[in-house]
């Protein structure tokens, strides 16, 4: 997924209450000359943090402009934590350090009056800095934005700092450690300060906390310091001999800590932090707290982006919480609808994320909490009980996984239904099966749909048709299968690469768009070049713009070995778009013969969960019915009909929204406050097993961690891995060429040796690719 560049944190000043109580915590420094052109912009980033302990000390280097000088001090009436001094122009280090001696706080955070900060920064940062006390500073990966777009993130390397700067100045930053190392060097006005910090503070023996996200909003200008430096070779030789002198008595073995981090402690029992400050958020809303995974492409995502985007803004204040480490490809997508987003594996030990929940929810005064797909949300639940005996705790589960932990979310959802105050289920299927193979009580469980956008974004009257086939060249005659999802085993990809060999036998002019990305793409991509499908199923990776892929297809096949009831089968039907499917989890509550068809499903979902042979007759029965449909123009037709009516009359978006704030209200009014009473009570009885419950998560993870980081570090290096790839597409390309040659000589030269080794090699070629 595109990062989008132009969604930069203070893009906006949020509307927010956040009260804040109490002295500050945390000083941010601010050097000013003639900023008046991104100040604003840098002050909507701090006044938008969700860690109002802060003051801001701005100090103006003299600025010539008198319109710059008055708009800090419009600044200082909108918000009392900021002080403003003046000092005659002597250079951003002399600013800085005047501002650190001015500070009333132990930690300082460095930030240029252009540069930009994530809503997150100051409560990650310190947190992270105050359960590291060794550490002296803290920093987090970076965006590049302005005149140069990129994305930074590299693991901390002090051999490499010392030759090569990769860090910027916004950095978290002891001010205990800036004093032992005379704070920023002022022995020249323009020169390479920052770098010249780090330096300064690892010679100390003094090292970081890398946190692992893009927290930080680096301008790139023409017209900096960085700018006039290249600008003047003089100066930046002066500026290395500085920097030389420095890093030639630096310890190149010092280390970072770095996140996602789970070593040697899990069995530490969580800890319950002092934290005396009032709540931070207006008591007036409903305040839901969503413990996540991860925010990355998927059926659940969506659901819950949905959950985010669309709940009354002026009802409810939602916050997001997440638990296992990935890229989390759609956080922007949250961002622009909530700022408090906290990925835990980026900034905390495994072993500090219960205390930090548990001070989230007191500093909130969070009054409903929604568990989704996060394991580690479920084995946390007995402790939370235990510390909030009121406090409401729902969960939503997308599907029984019978291949994963003996049923998946559903399993561990029925093992806490004594805990939970109601689970939310996205179809009937699901809820007999956590009925039947659970022990959960009906009452207990509720099936809320997960519906689609069926106004604006999934209408087909308000979506541009022949986008997509204009962009890979394909004419309005040619019939298009979409197969949008994951890349992953569950979706089995490679069945539909069969399925797609089939069909073109029978419709030689049929296309295949695969939208989706995921770690079986690569080698998705190979095997349909070696099955010669390169013209007839093209790849697209992850999208925004999937409501396009359906207006220019005939047909969406969904052959998952696993489903809950599949996202895309709602986006499909809301655009006409007929669905074939396998019966899997809910799939034929909302398709059947008047809308798509439903394929038996011929595998077993434990032992053939990742194999990649199929059943020929279940290939078969997916073949007939996508071509029964594109050629009976008649059913086609019923068929486009019927799907759109049914969402529209069924499954809208805005009553999965209106049912879902109804519940959260319901519960944050005090519905089942008596039963929970009673579950606290009891579980008090047994406060040791309670707490190191947990801890028999955090061993398991941190195993099933270590495995994952040394199957990646074997296996995902980046420029080896490129190189792989193109080898083998060459070598695809040239066995295509001499596939047919091989074939037609083969009766020819019979009793030829090299050409009975030339058709073995070939065999067992084609022994791999299948």
């Amino acid at each position: 997924m595109e990062f989008d560049y132009n969604f930069y944190p203070g893009s906006r000043l949020l509307d927010r209450k956040v009260i804040n109580e109490g002295p500050p915590l945390i000083t941010i420094i601010t050097p000013y000359y003639n900023g008046g052109k991104y100040i604003r912009t840098t002050a909507n980033c701090v006044f938008n943090q969700t860690f109002p302990y802060f003051e801001w000390i701005i100090v103006d280097d003299g600025s010539t402009n008198k319109e710059d000088v008055d708009l800090i001090y419009q600044l200082q009436k909108e918000d009392s934590r900021i002080k403003i001094y003046h000092k005659d122009n002597g250079g951003i280090s002399t600013a800085r350090n005047l501002a650190i001696k001015k500070s009333t706080t132990d930690i300082i955070v460095s930030l240029d009056s252009d540069d930009l900060i994530d809503p997150t920064y100051l409560e990650c940062g310190y947190f992270a800095l105050q359960l590291n006390p060794q550490a002296s500073w803290c920093y987090t990966d970076c965006v590049g934005f302005g005149n140069l777009e990129y994305l930074w993130k590299k693991p901390f390397n002090t051999d490499l700092l010392k030759k090569e700067n990769f860090l910027i100045e916004v950095a978290m930053i002891r001010k205990e450690a800036l004093k032992e190392v005379g704070y920023y060097d002022e022995s020249e006005k323009h020169f390479y300060e920052d770098w010249h910090l780090w330096l300064k503070l690892l010679r100390a023996g003094k090292y970081p906390v890398h946190l692992n996200y893009y927290g930080a909003w680096y301008r790139r200008l023409d017209n900096g310091v960085l700018g006039l430096l290249q600008k003047h070779p003089e100066k930046h030789v002066r500026a290395m001999e500085l920097i030389d002198n420095v890093a030639k008595d630096v310890d190149s073995t010092i280390q970072a800590i770095e996140f996602p981090r789970m070593d040697n402690n899990n069995f530490s029992k969580p800890k319950v932090w002092e934290w005396n400050r009032g709540s931070r958020l207006d008591s007036k809303k409903c305040k839901v707290l969503m413990l996540l995974p991860w925010l990355n492409m998927g059926g659940g995502d969506k659901f819950n982006l949905d959950l985010v985007s669309r709940m009354d803004k002026e009802q409810f204040e939602l916050s997001i919480i997440t638990t296992v480490p990935c890229d989390s490809l759609m956080r922007q997508k949250f961002e622009k609808h909530i700022p408090e987003i906290f990925d835990l594996t980026s900034f905390l030990h495994v072993k500090d994320w219960a205390s930090f929940i548990q001070y989230f929810i007191k500093s909130r005064n969070i009054d409903v909490i929604l568990l989704s797909n996060s394991y580690y949300g479920y084995y946390l639940l007995p402790w939370l009980r235990k510390e909030f005996s009121t406090l409401p705790i729902l969960d939503y589960v997308h599907m029984e996984e019978w291949y994963w932990r003996a049923g998946g979310y559903a399993r561990t959802s029925g093992m806490l239904a004594d805990i939970l105050d109601k689970t939310y289920v996205c179809t009937n299927h699901l809820k007999n099966v956590m009925v039947e193979e659970f022990g959960r009580d009906p009452k207990d469980i509720e099936v809320v749909y997960i519906n689609v956008e069926e106004e604006d974004i999934f209408n087909p009257e308000k979506v541009e048709k022949g986008k997509i086939r204009a962009e890979v060249n394909i004419g309005s005659e040619d019939p298009v299968v979409l197969f949008p999802c994951r890349i992953h085993p569950q979706k089995r990809p490679f069945m539909m690469l069969e399925i797609a060999k089939q069909l073109k036998e029978r419709i030689n002019n049929i296309r295949f768009f695969v939208v989706g990305d995921g770690h079986e793409l690569e080698e998705l991509k190979i095997k349909s070049e070696a099955e010669g499908l390169g013209n007839h199923v093209f790849f697209f990776g992850s999208r925004d713009d999937i409501n396009h892929f359906y207006a220019d297809s005939d047909v969406t096949l969904i052959c998952s070995i696993k489903e809950g009831l599949s996202l895309t089968s709602y986006e499909s039907l809301s655009m006409g778009v007929p669905v074939v499917s396998s019966d899997v989890g809910g799939q034929k509550e909302l398709i059947d013969e008047k809308v798509g068809k439903i394929i038996p499903l011929l595998q077993d979902e434990v032992n053939d969960f990742a194999a990649r042979k199929f059943s020929a007759n279940e290939i078969e029965l997916y073949t007939v019915a996508i071509e029964e449909i594109l050629l009976n123009k008649n059913l086609y037709k019923s068929m486009k009909l019927n799907a759109r009516n049914r969402i529209v009359n069924s499954f809208s978006k805005t009553q999965l929204i209106e049912r879902m704030q109804t519940e959260f209200l319901k519960y944050k009014n005090g519905e089942g406050i008596s039963n929970r009473q009673q579950q606290a009570e009891a579980i008090r009885c047994f406060p040791r097993l309670i707490e190191d419950y947990l801890t028999i998560y955090n061993e398991y993870t941190e195993k099933e961690w270590l495995l994952e980081s040394q199957y990646f570090s074997a296996n995902q290096d980046d420029e080896a891995k490129d190189k792989t790839i193109a080898e083998l597409r060459k070598w695809i390309s040239e066995l295509q060429e001499g596939k047919d040659w091989l074939e037609a000589k083969f009766n020819e030269f019979n009793e030829n040796e090299s050409a009975n080794k030339s058709l073995e090699f070939f065999r067992k070629i084609k022994r791999i690719f299948q």
